[in-house]
């Protein structure tokens, strides 16, 4: 068939094939079956009732992919993405966005309407899912049990679909099943089966470290930790490790991407379900300015939230706390402290302008905050309750930046909005990445035929195509190694590398433009 349209975003999509109207009936019946439950619908066999659910979703998702993908050849092609309403800001990709950020607002704030009973007796959608909560946990399930469900069946649903769609690449095949394996084993089955070992564990996904889980230093936390005995005391080392030794030696051989593209759940759901909008990142220097501040401001507020409620622990008597309060905080002081001056020695020249201003701002702030404690006497760490930080983290940050906005947003502003503008994990890795990884992107500018396709398809708002047309190698905090860049190019100018220091940001190195004299580059 000769296609007559030489436009590069390809033809109008057309309508839905027998196959996918048959994955969108089977999707919908399962989906069916969770929204009767949800108006009270009693089923008399919920444990029957909610395997149809999951199955028909998961099998509905499937069959609808293999549909889309079966007789298309391998390469990434645009898939008509602007054309579609769901997926190019339309009325039906504002509808998805109202519904998705409806269901986090009740899940978050409101789960009664979901069936949460107060008193153990759940109703609605949240029992149905007690057979599954009880065969794995041994207890009644929650709000939580019912997200985390549905969370893993979209990862595992849409991640069949993104292999079929990448599956030309073999990266992008491995680290999809990566992040598979790590949502559905160390994210769901085995906290659920540690509550059942030991009741006495707090739900804890091994994945998640801090800054991430924020709440893994808090005093019910550590209590349940301490109480657990040798395997809950092993689990708060393990967390204490993954912090300080585990996550910088990792991130300086492979960058950020070992976390953020192949382990952590957030990045997996960004990835699988919400593929189809990864071309609505804001790729503007407005927004890479705005994301800059915002995710660091994010990293230092769970920096003092975190110093407050861990000096909370603490007294100020040396002999009933072999740490004091007072000890603890002039430690947090000075590391930072020289964490900064040696980042300002060594790194300087690597940071932009306003990232200098930035780091010099929020050092001062912070030691201005310990200065006031300890001048006033006061009793609360930098002025604040810590309770009052958490409450304000927990909520503005945890619920509605996470999850109101961070995912219930993919169809209007991508995929990665959490990412890219509030992850405190994030921005730690992605510190580490810019000044101390041996990862970068690197390009040939020379093969480079500015089709546009690796920025358009950069979740993550990286203007792809700019670093790629002067042959400059990418070596950006926010980048998350998830290749996609590099699997849509049709002309292989980009390659994910793990490489030596020196020369790793090459700003000069330009191979096209009126700004350079080639023949300099020739005679060398």
């Amino acid at each position: 068939m000769i296609q007559r349209n030489m436009a590069l975003t390809g033809e109008p999509p057309k309508a839905l094939n027998n196959l996918q109207k048959l994955g969108t009936l089977i999707g919908l019946t399962g989906l069916g079956i969770v929204l009767l439950a949800g108006f009270n619908v009693d089923f008399p066999n919920k444990g029957l009732w909610l395997s149809l659910a999951l199955f028909g979703i998961t099998v509905g998702v499937i069959v609808f992919s293999y549909g889309a993908y079966r007789h298309t050849e391998p390469g990434i092609k645009n898939h008509g993405v602007w054309f579609k309403s769901v997926s190019s800001r339309g009325f039906l990709g504002w509808i998805s966005g109202i519904i998705l950020t409806g269901f986090y607002i009740v899940l978050y704030f409101y789960p009664q309407y979901l069936g949460l009973g107060t008193d153990g007796n759940n109703t609605g959608i949240v029992a149905l899912f007690d057979p599954l909560s009880q065969l794995l946990s041994g207890r009644a399930a929650s709000q939580w049990f019912v997200y985390g469900t549905l969370y893993t069946i979209a990862i595992l649903a849409f991640g069949i679909k993104f292999i079929w769609k990448y599956r030309h690449n073999r990266y992008e095949r491995l680290r999809t099943i990566s992040v598979m394996f790590f949502q559905t084993g160390f994210a769901f089955l085995i906290p659920e089966f540690m509550a059942r070992l030991n009741g006495n564990i707090p739900y804890y996904d091994l994945k998640n470290v801090w800054p991430l889980n924020y709440y893994n230093f808090e005093q019910y936390r550590i209590d349940g930790f301490i109480s657990a005995g040798n395997l809950g005391l092993a689990m708060l080392i393990f967390g204490v490790v993954s912090i300080l030794v585990i996550t910088p030696i990792l991130t300086y051989k492979y960058g950020k991407r070992w976390y953020c593209s192949w382990v952590c759940g957030c990045g997996g759901l960004a990835e699988t379900a919400g593929d189809p909008f990864r071309h609505l990142s804001d790729k503007s220097t407005r927004a890479w300015k705005i994301e800059r501040w915002v995710i660091h401001s994010v990293l230092v507020f769970v920096v003092v939230m975190t110093t407050a409620v861990v000096s909370t622990y603490l007294g100020y008597d040396p002999n009933k706390y072999w740490l004091t309060k007072g000890q603890f905080l002039w430690t947090v002081g000075i590391f930072l402290t020289v964490l900064f001056s040696l980042i300002w020695y060594f790194k300087r020249d690597e940071l932009k302008k306003d990232a200098r201003y930035g780091a010099v701002g929020y050092l001062v702030i912070i030691l201005a905050l310990l200065g006031i404690h300890f001048s006033s006497g006061n009793s609360n760490i930098f002025i604040f309750q810590s309770e009052t930080l958490r409450s304000s983290y927990g909520f503005l940050i945890g619920a509605i930046f996470s999850g109101v906005i961070g995912t219930g947003f993919y169809p209007i502003f991508g995929s990665r909005v959490w990412c890219r503008f509030g992850c405190p994990m994030a921005a730690i890795l992605g510190l580490q990445q810019r000044l101390f990884s041996k990862f970068r992107i690197t390009t040939n500018g020379g093969q480079c035929i500015s089709c546009g396709n690796c920025s358009t398809y950069c979740e993550m708002g990286i203007d792809v195509r700019a670093y790629a047309q002067k042959g400059e190698n990418i070596v950006r905090a926010s980048c998350v190694g998830c290749g996609i860049c590099s699997a849509v190019c049709p002309r292989g100018v980009l390659k994910l590398e793990n490489g030596p220091m020196e020369g790793r940001i090459n700003p000069t190195d330009v191979l096209l433009g009126n700004d350079v004299n080639l023949m300099n580059h020739l005679s060398k």
